[in-house]
């Protein structure tokens, strides 16, 4: 991110102004709020950025371990925000470790980890997974798409996880209102 420097230099009985661009600090973090994940976000991606995401970072049938490399390239490109939201493991098995690397490799940014709601064999023990990830840090927290989705069947196409359109505003109403109760 780009800060604006100035400096009010006394030359010859004038003051001239000097105007500098410059990288912001790295400790400095930036408000905002981006989202990394697969077919699921990207269906919502109008939604999400609706409500407040300057960056939906989501693809077709993208893998968890995926999401650490793309939150160090945002954090990289100096365009990683405060709230970051991953909602990967709809196309495979969560692996611990890569949660782990996800969170570390935000730093001091929340992360805010969406659970499954796929009609595949790995959910149960992805959701056990990402839990545990959310737990394991400080500044990770779970949000409960499956808990939340689970009782309505209106909110999905026939094949039971991509969203439909009321789907989509209830997905990003959801995230919106959890990263905005851990906001302050």
């Amino acid at each position: 991110m780009l800060a604006i420097r100035i400096a009010r230099i006394p030359i010859a009985g004038c003051i001239v102004v000097i105007l500098a661009a410059t990288q912001a600090s790295a400790g400095s973090i930036r408000a905002g709020r981006l989202g990394i994940g697969d077919s699921v976000m990207l269906g919502a991606k109008q939604e999400l950025r609706a409500r407040g995401f300057g960056v939906v970072d989501a693809v077709v049938s993208r893998q968890f371990y995926r999401a650490a490399p793309l939150v160090r390239y945002w954090r990289r490109q100096g365009r990683l925000p405060e709230d970051v939201v991953i909602h990967l493991g709809t196309n495979g098995t969560v692996n611990l470790t890569d949660c782990y690397h996800a969170v570390r490799a935000a730093g001091r940014r929340k992360v805010f980890l969406v659970n499954l709601k796929v009609p595949r064999s790995w959910r149960a023990e992805d959701n056990q997974r990402l839990h545990h990830c959310a737990k394991h840090f400080r500044n990770a927290y779970l949000i409960d798409w499956y808990g939340h989705s689970h009782d309505h069947p209106g909110w999905f196409t026939s094949d039971g996880y991509h969203l439909s359109g009321t789907g989509r505003i209830a997905y990003a109403t959801l995230i919106k209102r959890e990263v905005a109760h851990h906001d302050g």
